[in-house]
Formats: structure tokens, C-alpha cells, sequence
């Protein structure tokens, strides 16, 4: 099977050990790997800061350059989210309607790719940490987003698939708890319209953990890992994070 592979800006820039860690998953379990090296952003600041039509034009080049019939496998659930539930107040309906409905219904978050397409469910990883597993906001029910019943439903497996890959790895310890842990900060633009608002959430977040004893936070979202880091580093606190391509993709070769 040949997929495309689509990487966030962000991880483009900053986190570029994350992309070629996903590329490594992808080929692991037998894919062949397409990268148009052409492709940019998918608008998602833009919408959430209310710029829609800046949104759709970085949108219209990204449907463009996706219109094969392939999965297109993305390691930022912010990404997703965008072409899923955000897309669709923009092409729905447009002169763009059908190359759009092709790319919606191939994009995935690559937890969900691995587990739900891929059936994978363990890569050999060896990864030493007493970890916190961070789910994303961005990848579970929005309520002002217009998400179907089925788009819900598919939020919460894909954080059934994120656990099910990160238990299969080898001397990597995750703490459980009944209660979700607090939202961090970064969702939704707010880092960039409330930065003491969002600092503070992301404070909340690191103390609510302290009692734990977690030297690490995995998460799929690399903006919120983004986010915490540098909260971390600002405070000199002892916390890794690690982005689960890494982690799954730590101790073979």
C-alpha cells in the first residue's frame, strides 16, 4: 500500500525528528511512503483566529496537491480536526466539493491510521519512562464544532488506538486516571489571543500531574507538547515530552 504522508508545518520546523520517526512507523508496517514536498500548511491558525479566507486559500493548495486515491496519514491531530470539522464551512457545497470530500475522507491522525487501517499494534519499541499519556483536545469532541455522532465516536477510538499502541511498548510505565487530566492551554488559538490565560492552564496541567511521580508526557498532539515544553523549560521543571512516533519508534531499527 502506498500512502501520502502529510507533516504540520510546525513539525516541519521544529520537530523534524517526529516526521522522519512517523515515516519509519509508516514503512514498519509495510507502507510505501509518498511526500509532496510541495505542500505547506493547512490553515488551521487562520480559521481559529478568524482569517477564513486566508484558511481556505492555503486549503484549496492542500486539497490540490492530495487528490490521489490514497490514505493520507498526518502525525498532528490539529491537522486532522482542521480538514474534518473545519473544512467543510469552506468547501462544502464550493466549486471545490468533490476534490475536498476526497481529501476529508483519506486524511487520518496516524494513531488511528496504524491501529484502525494498519491493525498494528506492536513495534518492538523500548522506551524507559514513567509517562502521563496526554490526549489531545483537538482530537475529542469539539461542542462548537459540527461534529457528527460518528465523528465523536471516532475522537474517542483513536484514543482507545493511542493507548493500545503506547501499552505494547517495552519498559515504558503509564499512569491511569479516572479523571482526564486538565486541558493544557494550547487548543483553539489561545496561546496566541491569552498568553497568561494559557500559560496558566498549561501550570494547571503540570501540577495536576505532580503527585504522580511522571518523568514523561506522550501525547499525539505536538503542539501541546510544544506548549508544555515550553512551560517546563521556562520553570526549570523536571519533565520530558515525547511524541508517540518517537516513542514507538525508539530501541530498533
Amino acid at each position: 500500500m502506498i500512502v501520502d504522508l502529510y507533516i504540520p508545518c510546525y513539525i516541519d520546523q521544529y520537530q523534524p525528528a517526529t516526521a522522519r520517526n512517523t515515516l519509519k512507523l509508516l514503512q514498519k508496517v509495510g507502507c510505501g511512503v509518498n511526500y509532496n514536498i510541495e505542500q505547506t500548511c493547512c490553515g488551521q491558525p487562520a480559521f481559529e483566529d478568524g482569517y477564513r479566507d486566508a484558511c481556505k486559500e492555503v486549503g484549496e493548495k492542500l486539497i490540490r496537491e492530495f487528490q490521489d486515491e490514497r490514505y493520507i496519514v498526518c502525525p498532528g491531530p490539529g491537522c486532522v480536526k482542521t480538514i474534518r470539522q473545519y473544512y467543510p464551512a469552506l468547501f462544502h457545497n464550493s466549486a471545490m466539493h468533490n476534490e475536498f470530500k476526497l481529501v476529508q475522507k483519506n486524511f487520518f491522525e496516524l494513531s488511528e491510521f496504524l491501529v484502525d487501517v494498519m491493525n498494528a499494534s506492536e513495534f518492538g519499541a523500548i522506551y524507559k519512562a514513567k509517562a502521563i499519556v496526554h490526549n489531545s483536545c483537538s482530537w475529542q469532541y469539539h461542542p462548537k464544532a459540527k461534529s457528527t455522532v460518528q465523528e465523536t465516536q471516532e475522537a474517542h477510538k483513536s484514543e482507545s488506538a493511542l493507548h493500545t499502541l503506547l501499552r505494547k511498548v517495552k519498559d515504558l510505565e503509564i499512569i491511569e486516571s479516572e479523571d482526564a487530566w486538565p486541558n493544557c492551554g494550547m487548543g483553539g488559538g489561545l496561546d496566541r489571543k491569552n498568553e497568561t490565560l494559557t500559560v496558566g492552564m498549561a501550570e494547571t496541567f503540570l501540577h495536576s500531574i505532580a503527585h504522580t511521580g511522571a518523568d514523561t508526557i506522550i501525547s499525539n498532539d505536538p503542539l501541546c507538547l510544544m506548549h508544555l515544553q515550553g512551560v517546563i523549560t521556562k520553570q526549570n521543571l523536571n519533565y520530558k515530552v515525547a511524541h508517540m512516533a518517537d516513542v514507538l519508534a525508539a530501541g530498533w531499527e
